[in-house]
């Protein structure tokens, strides 16, 4: 992302016009490398994002609210007791470096002097260091004493510019011309010997030029051109943000709304990504967990596949005891239940009496396992098939609260930890998805929990559907007493295919009444038995 001194520079220009004079109200820290700032401007109340994330490192304005630790960090404390109700002097540049400097004005009860906070914007070494007479009073990220290091960022160390770079300085027009003869119009060689371009910057400079002085051609572009925010984004993701007009991308009134969108966007999709994975990786170990199990209770039916040949063994020692002595090793009786003769097995120490006494104890045995595994098998696959369920409903989500619907049922069910409440705020209910086809509403459950929920707000006559053979959620036509046209029909078919883990372009979908649904007694959450139902094959609804 250009996040170089060309962007950073024009967006000091607007955060000053906006901020100058304003005063700091509020300072939060909602992440270990994010800060925001309440600030009244004499107009209106703005919220200010410093943020020195490798990946996401920007200063902007921003309306989305993130939830904020409920014990504030230590730099967060530090900024508090320093800042609070600090007004804003003005927001610069230092040179052309990609350092913002917000001059800060701070009076209390006994003294008042100046403070600025540095906010370095450079990848992996982006920082936020408060300063005041030249002298560290704390940083978002701070070294010590024993590390070597070459800039030294400590509480009471002095503050030192990072080392420049062997490139020229834009700023100096001599020394812009001197790197750049003989490289004209080549975007590799303005990356490499102008600082505070970034590679994006470089290619559309050398990409403007059209001939003559190219050394103010560069600096007429760094210098005058005007700003043209906008975000590019490639199927539906965001690709970068840029202070430059660019084709394809979607313009924006300031470089803040175009950050705020750019890195809100992606910070959504990092954070979705993260989530599914999250939730498959807890669905996978409890389907681990349960594949074993039901493999341990398949290989005890195995063992006990015999049952029935040990109780045949012990009733035709009982009818042939008269002819067996004690002390045999074996004995071949002839099978009265049909067959050839069986050769059955005897302890010698035992008399034949005993060793069928032993037969039929073995078969009672066996009896009473396989009496106990067959519920056992059968809540095994029931939980199996529950767990598929799951995981068709986050490989099918496609929205945040999909997501959050999956992790709320996958919480309760006990198959992931819930997650400690970091604030006080009370979580607001995630309604069903909803649509509107030919005047009739249709709703949809997110996950097993809401599929339950939806089978309870519906009417009897109401249409129901869901994907045949398939998990997918549940599909609710309120038809309000009236007929349902087949292009509702299908449309809502359309839905119950796209959230079902079903693949093709024809998927089998079964429709019925809603009083034909039952839900059977201690069922898992999202089962439910159907009759008096018919198919329609349809494609996956598009988003």
């Amino acid at each position: 992302m250009p996040q170089d001194a060309f962007t950073i520079r024009r967006n000091a220009a607007e955060l000053n016009g906006t901020l100058a004079g304003g005063r700091i109200n509020r300072i939060n820290q909602p992440s270990r490398e994010e800060l925001s700032l309440i600030i009244y401007t004499g107009k209106e109340t703005v919220k200010l994002i410093l943020n020195v994330n490798a990946s996401e490192c920007g200063v902007y304005f921003t309306e989305n609210d993130r939830e904020n630790p409920l014990v504030a960090p230590n730099f967060c404390m530090l900024l508090r007791k320093h800042l609070q109700s600090a007004e804003i002097l003005a927001v610069e540049t230092v040179g052309f470096e990609r350092i913002y400097r917000f001059r800060l004005a701070c009076v209390s009860d006994f003294s008042s002097c100046e403070r600025i906070l540095y906010a370095e914007i450079m990848g992996k070494y982006s920082n936020l260091i408060l300063t005041e007479n030249g002298t560290i009073l704390g940083a978002m990220k701070t070294t010590s004493i024993d590390e070597n290091c070459k800039r030294m960022i400590f509480a009471g160390a002095k503050y030192a510019l990072p080392a420049p770079q062997d490139k020229a300085d834009p700023q100096d027009f001599s020394a812009l011309r001197t790197a750049l003869t003989g490289f004209e119009g080549d975007p590799r060689a303005l990356f490499l010997k102008v600082s505070g371009l970034a590679p994006a910057t470089a290619e559309k400079i050398a990409e403007t030029y059209r001939g003559g002085d190219y050394a103010k051609h560069v600096s007429n572009f760094i210098f005058r051109s005007p700003t043209a925010p906008c975000v590019l984004r490639r199927e539906g993701k965001p690709v970068d943000f840029y202070a430059y007009s660019v084709t394809g991308a979607i313009p924006y009134a300031t470089l803040s709304e175009a950050q705020t969108a750019f890195y809100r966007d992606k910070r959504a999709i990092k954070e979705f990504e993260e989530l599914s994975r999250r939730l498959l990786s807890a669905i996978n170990a409890s389907v681990k967990k349960h594949e074993k199990r039901l493999g341990q209770i398949l290989d005890k039916r195995r063992e006990c596949e015999n049952t029935e040949e040990l109780r045949v063994k012990g009733e035709l020692l009982t009818a042939n005891l008269y002819r067996l002595e004690r002390g045999l090793d074996a004995c071949e009786l002839e099978n009265f239940y049909g067959g050839a003769p069986l050769k059955i097995a005897l302890d010698s120490r035992i008399t034949p009496a005993q060793n069928a006494q032993n037969y039929f104890k073995k078969y009672r045995k066996q009896k009473r396992t396989l009496e106990a595994l067959i519920p056992q098998e059968q809540e095994a696959r029931e939980e199996l098939d529950y767990l598929q369920s799951l995981r068709a409903a986050v490989t099918s989500a496609s929205t945040a609260d999909d997501l959050k619907c999956a992790e709320e049922e996958l919480g309760a069910a006990g198959i992931l930890k819930a997650p400690q409440e970091k604030t006080r705020k009370k979580k607001a209910e995630i309604p069903f998805r909803a649509y509107e086809k030919a005047g009739f509403r249709i709703f949809a459950g997110r996950n097993n929990l809401q599929n339950d929920k939806l089978l309870k707000t519906g009417a009897p006559e109401d249409i129901w559907l869901h994907a045949q053979k398939y998990h997918s959620c549940h599909v609710l036509i309120r038809t309000e007493g009236r007929s349902v046209p087949e292009e509702t029909l299908l449309f809502a078919a359309g839905i119950c295919a796209k959230y079902s883990d079903g693949n093709g372009d024809r998927i089998p979908v079964d429709h019925c009444k809603l009083k034909y649904v039952k839900k059977p007694p201690k069922a898992k959450a999202g089962f439910v038995t159907y009759s008096d139902y018919k198919t329609v094959l349809v494609s996956p609804a598009e988003d």
